[in-house]
């Protein structure tokens, strides 16, 4: 492999994790299509045995975010306002936000890197999307400063922005 492009799966690893690299079927991916509703995915099952010889168990999925916020109210009132993500319901027979299946990048980062932007900021989600186009206009309409999507082929688009508070968030148009 040229040494360009390995510099280029190693940056792309970076920031998409390894399922960029690796074939989809070793994290056992949903094949759903992006309309499709999520549906609860039975347990992951072990490639490899555990220390104690058995099959190591695995989680099955990121079930929550949890973050400070210095007004948690309006922040989470601003997600479920320009995002369309469901607060969490505060008593009996709410319903939860319900993302659809699709690939989740879990790529810890170099505490120093530039990645996220404000180095006080140690946490940055990314959120995938249907249509960028669509949803950058509307987030601009409101108001909010967002950047200009980029492209990378065979990947999808990308943008950025901001939460009131300054935490940066990452929008995805899988290709």
């Amino acid at each position: 492999m040229s040494f360009q492009r390995r510099q280029i799966l190693r940056v792309f690893s970076y920031v998409f994790g390894a399922s960029f690299i690796l074939p989809r079927n070793k994290f056992a991916m949903a094949a759903q299509s992006p309309a499709q509703q999520a549906s609860p995915a039975p347990p992951a099952k072990a490639d490899a045995k555990h220390e104690s010889g058995g099959e190591m168990e695995k989680v099955a999925g990121i079930g929550g975010l949890f973050f400070r916020a210095h007004d948690p109210k309006a922040l989470a009132n601003w997600y479920q306002q320009h995002l369309g993500i469901s607060l969490t319901p505060t008593s009996e027979g709410g319903s939860v936000w319900q993302q659809e299946a699709g690939p989740t990048s879990f790529t810890p980062f170099p505490e120093t890197t530039k990645y996220f932007g404000d180095p006080q900021k140690v946490w940055m989600v990314n959120f995938r999307v249907h249509e960028m186009d669509k949803m950058v206009a509307q987030l601009r309409a409101a108001g909010i400063e967002v950047k200009d999507p980029e492209s990378y082929p065979n990947v999808g688009r990308f943008t950025r922005l901001h939460d009131p508070e300054g935490n940066p968030i990452e929008l995805w148009q899988p290709a």
